[in-house]
């Protein structure tokens, strides 16, 4: 009977323990990175999601080899990714790379790359419209 409680202790423990990390990347590799990122950005507002996004490819983009790249994102919060991105794009910016040229600040940047989201999101389902009265009139028959 001593040893119910006991247990469950240890089990609670271990369960907050556990879903404490569920706000941070998890660089164990590569593949266990990307499907950390793609649950951290459903959780994250849409406009968050963008800029997390851009600042987790951009950290990609820089460093090339993975384990530097693990050693840099694992264990970062979608905030700390964010900053950490930002940083390599002032440092990119600095050095004249090639890709921000067009973007006065990061901000813009953002904004543009949510923008383009948008629209992509809005030609989806203006798609799925057409789809829809395509088979209104749609003549195949089914037997």
């Amino acid at each position: 009977m001593k040893k119910l409680p006991v247990l469950l202790l240890i089990l609670s423990c271990t369960t907050l323990l556990a879903c404490s990390k569920g706000q941070e990347i998890n660089g164990h590799n590569t593949s266990t990175a990307y499907r950390s990122v793609k649950a951290l950005k459903n959780r994250l507002s849409p406009d968050n999601r963008i800029e997390f996004e851009v600042s987790f490819w951009t950290i990609r983009d820089a460093k090339k080899d993975d384990k530097e790249f693990l050693n840099v994102v694992d264990g970062k919060t979608p905030a700390e990714i964010i900053a950490t991105g930002k940083e390599i794009y002032q440092e990119r910016k600095a050095a004249g790379f090639k890709g921000y040229e067009e973007y006065s600040s990061w901000e813009e940047m953002i904004a543009k790359f949510g923008k383009e989201r948008m629209d992509q999101d809005n030609r989806k389902s203006r798609s799925k419209e057409d789809q829809e009265k395509d088979k209104a009139n749609d003549v195949t028959y089914k037997l």
